[in-house]
């Protein structure tokens, strides 16, 4: 209500930009960013022992800090979730004091203490969910990834989709790709048309790097998958699943991408970041 005939116009403006605004945050929808950091690493013993492989060093951040700076260009994630262990819990804990992001960052513990506990990063997904009550759509990343390609531009196509998305890279010869990547084959319009984990001999060169948008409703079926007995171990057996269940898009990128899981990629990851930082300095 106005407080005067004068002020009737300011008060009509002032409900009018109100009015906007509301409508304008009922529009934006929130994502929940879950980043899969409770593996034990230990294709990179002894390096790994006691520190876990996305709190490794590439260049002056870690691997964790070089994915969180793509995670906070994202308007649309208000809270981000790491999820680890109870054996490198205080690792965490350390880096969360020295990195001050800028947006809510949960660290939670999965409750294994070794290897042979892990419960797998599909497991660790749904414990998550569960015990924080989340049903929104989410965006999931492993924390062994270092890549190039813009999350906005994933996010992005996810939503003009109106589908969960899959990020994904031609590594061009599918040998590599053989019994290491899911590789995925799409349709004209991108859909995921097949997904196998880790095949013997691979139809295609497209492999999935392990990030992930899912909508809220893709996320409902995880129950339902989980309570078919479905693997836990990696997120790959959960997409071949779901894209039966519903379209399911495959986003590609050409952008440098490094799989963190031997010392091999990880000595090309040092190597990559060198020349990058070296051709960032002004002469």
């Amino acid at each position: 209500m106005c407080a005067s005939i004068e002020g009737d116009w300011k008060c009509e403006l002032r409900l009018m930009i109100i009015s906007e605004h509301i409508e304008k945050r009922k529009k934006v929808i929130k994502i929940k960013a879950i980043l899969l950091c409770a593996g034990y690493a230990t294709r990179l013993y002894p390096l790994t022992q006691n520190q876990p492989k996305a709190l490794l060093s590439i260049g002056e951040k870690t691997i964790l800090g070089h994915i969180m700076d793509q995670v906070e260009q994202l308007g649309e994630v208000d809270e981000v979730f790491v999820v680890t262990n109870d054996r490198f819990l205080s690792n965490f804990w350390s880096w969360r004091e020295t990195y001050n992001p800028k947006k809510k960052v949960h660290l939670f513990s999965d409750g294994t203490k070794s290897n042979d506990e892990r419960i797998g990063a599909i497991g660790d997904l749904q414990l998550v969910i569960e015990r924080k009550g989340i049903d929104d759509d989410i965006l999931v990343i492993a924390g062994d990834n270092l890549f190039e390609f813009s999350l906005r531009d994933f996010v992005g196509f996810s939503k003009a989709k109106k589908a969960s998305a899959v990020a994904l890279f031609d590594i061009k010869e599918k040998e590599k790709a053989a019994k290491r990547y899911g590789v995925a084959k799409l349709d004209g319009d991108s859909r995921v048309t097949e997904f196998q984990e880790k095949p013997a001999n691979p139809e295609t060169s497209l492999v999935s790097t392990a990030c992930y948008v899912f909508t809220g409703e893709s996320m409902r079926k995880l129950r339902e998958y989980a309570a078919q007995g479905g693997k836990k171990d990696n997120p790959g057996d959960f997409v071949t699943w779901l894209m039966r269940q519903e379209p399911l898009y495959g986003f590609i990128f050409r952008e440098r991408w490094f799989d963190i899981g031997s010392f091999e990629a990880l000595e090309e990851a040092y190597e990559w970041h060198k020349l990058k930082a070296a051709a960032e300095t002004p002469p």
